[in-house]
């Protein structure tokens, strides 16, 4: 047996998850006295080398790079102006999906022989997508060409571990077995190892075929038959043909033939059984006397299955026929949710909302059926065609804990966070509220710090969050130098649409915190001095004057409310006519609880003279249109309608900042007793990407609030995203339809 085929036939050793052998597991490929680490879901000696791949990245920080002396040529640096010009379209956005596929054509059509220099583009791009099984393929392919058999089992593993739910993945590694290796033993090896993973898949019917071809060549009967018996136990497409295939075969062939070797001792032992009992034994000699006599008018199927007794074959087909039954009656209940699935393979286009919503209703029938290892397997296969939405991951993750299976929980949440949606924020953000749940503090702070410093830099609902978990662990100095250096930050940045907002949820957070109302007061005075008045800053501060004892400093934001509604010709960023509309009537009410006869003339005809039209009128509107909002929600309650979840960047699931309404409280809160803490921290393995200490972090951005008098108002500034690179198919993009209902609970 040569080296390649030793890898083949050792494959690597998975360690289980009760009785679910998970491509989470560690695993090792082993050759000529060699061993690779394999690790999460993509691994594999990159170029070669026997450093581990994990999720298919040479390391937590893969750069992405141009060919050059890592590979030991001279000729794999040697690029075309047309490659160069690709790789730095790469290095700029590593997601940039379209540049890359004619970096690879590109590079195919200069390199011909250059193995060393496909190599390296095939390496690298996998280490972005992991999931794109013929990319795997055309490099397998390669080395082939070249005559690297050893090299070519490399990739196949690489590929089995990158997406080990992929059918195709496993046929064409199971289909190149075949076509290079002479050993049977390691060829069905290999096919039952792909069973493992994806022989329940309804879609797997391509990988039985080839197995059952296989044993076909190989005549050997009793293995076609244990095959048919499992597929048989499965709802899998085709379910009806493998059952016809498998009569046809029972009917013409011995049962001899057919029966494992555990089916033949049993029959043994009852023909032993039934040789002890004279009678029994004396009416078998009758019986098969009188088939003698009558063999001519035996059938021809019978004859060519040689002496199989009828009723033996009546009770071997009856046998596979109740699992036939049972699968179909199992199929009838998925087969609507199977078809459809259009897209059951990765690509960076999005999915439809339609087949998005049809994955979370199939993960919901599945995991009532309660079958854990149906439950887990479907998720994987979800998670190929989901791989760039965080909400599948994140549910993935919930239900795993749930369950009790922390190690797939923490496994699945390192594939989300280091590999498949590592660049879009709402992960970490939920990242580290799992983490602090569990009781990882510090793996918490570097996945805020993560977001602050690389994913999305400016990030308030980040900032908000961090702050918070800060002061639920005692640390409300460190939450209050997290706001005030994210606010000195954003003060050195021009015309900053962040700033009026961290102002804001700052002084409510002091003031919630501390109690310190001078101090809330200070930072809201301060916010005045420094950004440009607009309608929900200064929605905020009435709120907040409102909650003080006199005196108001009405004198003091008159003229910041005057310049708001009555803007100046050459005043940049004026707010629209309906906000300014609002801010006037929210003063106006706050004048009439706090202010003078006067100043509350003077407002009135303002407003009037602006807006064209009474308070009184647009009051009536204001409070017709609440009740009948206020209906809605009531008959939408008793009718048990779920309310509609935000489909904007940062509320995609549930517990975002934004979704909760933030007020203030009617009486001052105790001051929070703090904590002895050491800054300093290790790093877990599962966030192997993150810094190893923990700093301060740097400027985040906003985060639209809810909106009402006397919370914080909503919309008031742009949607903050996260802006990741944009690729030319734009892998990351969710749907342009309405969002799917979140799935999983509020963790803020």
């Amino acid at each position: 047996m040569g080296d390649s085929e030793a890898m083949v036939a050792q494959g690597y050793t998975s360690a289980p998850y009760g009785d679910y052998n998970a491509s989470a597991a560690t695993a090792t490929v082993e050759s000529t006295g060699q061993e690779n680490a394999s690790l999460v879901n993509g691994n594999g000696p990159e170029g070669g080398s026997s450093a581990p791949v994990e999720n298919g990245k040479a390391s937590d920080e893969v750069a992405v790079t141009a060919p050059g002396a890592e590979h030991g040529d001279n000729a794999v640096s040697t690029l075309s102006p047309e490659e160069e010009r690709l790789w730095s379209i790469v290095r700029a956005n590593s997601l940039e999906f379209n540049a890359w596929t004619a970096l690879i054509e590109e590079t195919e059509r200069i390199a011909q022989d250059n193995i060393a220099k496909i190599r390296k583009v095939y390496d690298t791009f996998l280490a972005e997508f992991p999931l794109c099984y013929g990319y795997w393929k055309k490099y397998a392919d390669h080395e082939a060409r070249v005559g690297a058999m050893d090299k070519v089992v490399e990739v196949y593993e690489r590929a089995v571990q990158g997406v080990t739910y992929s059918v195709d993945i496993w046929v064409h590694y199971c289909t190149f077995a075949i076509n290079t290796y002479g050993d049977p033993d390691t060829i069905r090896r290999l096919f039952e190892r792909a069973l493992v993973y994806v022989g329940t898949d309804f879609l797997s019917s391509p990988l039985w075929d080839k197995y059952i071809e296989y044993e076909c060549m190989q005549q050997d009967w009793s293995r076609v038959a244990n095959i048919y018996t499992k597929i048989l136990e499965n709802p899998i497409q085709n379910l009806d043909r493998y059952f016809a295939n498998f009569k046809e075969l029972a009917e013409t062939r011995p049962l001899s033939e057919l029966r494992s070797a555990e089916e033949s001792a049993a029959v043994a032992a009852a023909s032993d059984a039934s040789k002890a009992s004279p009678s029994e034994s004396d009416g078998k000699a009758d019986e098969e006397k009188s088939q003698a006599d009558g063999s001519s008018e035996q059938s021809p199927k019978l004859e060519t299955a040689g002496s199989t007794d009828p009723e033996e074959l009546k009770n071997y087909i009856a046998i596979r026929e109740a699992m036939y039954i049972k699968a179909k009656e199992f199929e009838s209940k998925i087969i609507g949710f199977e078809m459809a699935i259009r897209r059951p393979y990765f690509h960076v286009r999005p999915l439809n909302a339609a087949e998005l919503e049809n994955w979370h209703n199939y993960l919901d029938f599945i995991e009532k059926d309660g079958d854990f290892n149906k439950v887990v397997k479907l998720y994987e296969r979800c998670l190929v065609a989901c791989a760039n939405y965080p909400e599948y991951w994140i549910r993935y993750v919930l239900s795993m804990e749930t369950s009790g299976s922390m190690d797939l929980a923490d496994n699945a949440l390192a594939r989300a966070t280091q590999v498949f949606v590592k660049r879009q924020p709402e992960i970490h953000l939920f990242a580290a509220r799992f983490k602090e749940q569990n009781g990882d503090i510090a793996a918490a702070r570097a996945a805020f710090q993560l977001v602050h410093s690389e994913i999305s830099p400016g990030l308030v609902e980040a900032v908000i969050k961090h702050a918070n978990m800060e002061h639920r662990q005692g640390k409300p100095e460190d939450a209050f130098a997290l706001y005030e250096q994210v606010i000195a930050l954003e003060k050195g940045k021009e015309n900053s649409t962040v700033l009026p907002l961290l102002y804001a949820q700052y002084s409510r957070f002091s003031y919630l915190v501390s109690g310190d109302a001078e101090k809330a007061r200070k930072i809201l005075v301060e916010a005045l001095d420094h950004v440009q008045p607009s309608k929900p800053l200064l929605e905020t501060v009435l709120h907040f004057e409102s909650l003080l004892p006199a005196p108001r400093q009405i004198d003091y934001l008159a003229p910041f409310v005057e310049k708001v509604i009555n803007p100046n010709s050459d005043a940049q960023n004026v707010a629209s006519s309906t906000e300014r509309e609002e801010l006037s009537l929210i003063y106006i009410e706050f004048l009439g609880l706090f202010g003078d006869v006067k100043t509350i003339k003077k407002a009135e005809d303002q407003h009037a003279k602006l807006f064209r039209r009474s308070t009184s009128e647009l009051r009536k509107r204001s409070a017709d249109d609440f009740l009948s909002s206020d209906r809605t929600k009531m008959a939408k309650t008793y009718n048990g309608a779920p309310p509609a979840q935000p489909a904007s960047a940062q509320a995609q699931w549930s517990g975002g900042y934004a979704a909760q309404p933030q007020t203030w409280p009617q009486a001052q809160a105790a001051p929070a007793q703090p904590q002895q803490w050491n800054p300093a921290y290790g790093q877990q393995a599962a966030y192997g990407a993150y810094p190893a200490g923990y700093t301060a972090p740097q400027a985040p951005a906003p985060v639209p609030q809810a909106a009402a008098y006397g919370a914080y108002p909503a919309q008031a500034y742009p949607a903050q995203s996260y802006a990741p690179p944009v690729a030319g198919a734009a892998p990351v993009q969710q749907p342009t339809a309405a969002a799917p209902q979140a799935y999983y609970n509020t963790y803020y």
